[in-house]
């Protein structure tokens, strides 16, 4: 894969923002955007334990999707304080996704601002994401297809991205936002998955402070390099585009696949992953 460095930068107006990276839908590293938050100096895991405690939190790990599965149910749940515990300890690949903090934990919205930098941010959905150290998501883009902000808080993360160009090289599972769940994006076996050697990325590690402006659609590989989370901020697509491919993704194909799992089950699934490499071999030549 042919993957360049995330542009950083320290800080930044809005208008540079919006002409630098919104407009032409270019992600950016900004490294001194939340120095000023309450959360910059509170948020580390210790405390996430001490504020969170006792809350049940569902867990992901990264096996293969079933056909039992429902779309984003988790694979396991715990205690706060014991997950952290977990994370602190030991290698896990069980990781929170998605996890709402304004409906779980108000008070932390007292720790953050919504930046003022262009977007019209959604002041219902910031999300946490936890992970242990080697844990990681799938290559995956969300199903709105929103700007992101991406936030992140002790440790450090390794970003690689694509934009929707892309999708030709990268085994994408039909009526789904995934790839191959197979696939090694840290460190791709181009023998076994060659069209991924034209594919052309974006590569970049956070660390704590660090915010990731990920653009409309774009997909997202996270590993956890160390024990660590995130919290995503997200304003809905802009690009007409976009905004017709999120209502389709929420209101039709995320429907149609979970009505094809309960119809085919397995099949199903199985179907779709051998698709993704008979039809990414085929628009490459590849035999």
């Amino acid at each position: 894969m042919k993957l360049q460095e995330i542009e950083r930068v320290k800080k930044i107006t809005k208008k540079d923002f919006v002409n630098n990276y919104f407009k032409p839908q270019k992600p950016v590293v900004i490294e001194g955007l939340i120095e000023d938050w309450p959360a910059f100096d509170k948020w580390n895991l210790d405390y996430m334990k001490q504020v969170a405690n006792d809350k049940v939190v569902p867990l992901y790990d990264d096996r293969p999707v079933d056909y039992k599965d429902g779309f984003n149910e988790p694979h396991a749940t715990m205690r706060m304080s014991e997950y952290v515990d977990l994370l602190q300890s030991e290698p896990t690949k069980y990781r929170i996704f998605l996890w709402n903090i304004l409906k779980e934990i108000p008070q932390l919205q007292n720790d953050f601002y919504f930046p003022d930098i262009g977007l019209k941010l959604m002041k219902k959905l910031p999300m946490l994401f936890f992970g242990g150290r080697d844990s990681y998501t799938f290559m995956h883009y969300d199903i709105d297809l929103a700007n992101i902000l991406h936030f992140h808080f002790e440790g450090k993360k390794q970003c690689i991205l694509f934009d929707q160009n892309q999708n030709d090289f990268l085994y994408k599972i039909p009526h789904s936002l995934i790839t191959r769940e197979d696939i090694d994006f840290s460190n791709p076996d181009f023998e076994k998955w060659p069209a991924l050697k034209k594919a052309q990325g974006f590569i970049t590690e956070l660390e704590h402070g660090n915010m990731l402006y990920m653009p409309e659609g774009y997909w997202h590989y996270m590993k956890y390099l160390s024990p660590g989370f995130s919290m995503s901020l997200r304003a809905i697509a802009r690009k007409p585009k976009n905004f017709t491919r999120a209502i389709y993704n929420i209101f039709i194909m995320r429907h149609y696949d979970n009505m094809m799992r309960r119809f085919k089950g397995q099949k199903w699934i199985d179907w779709k992953n051998e698709q993704a490499i008979i039809r990414t071999n085929k628009t490459n030549g590849i035999i």
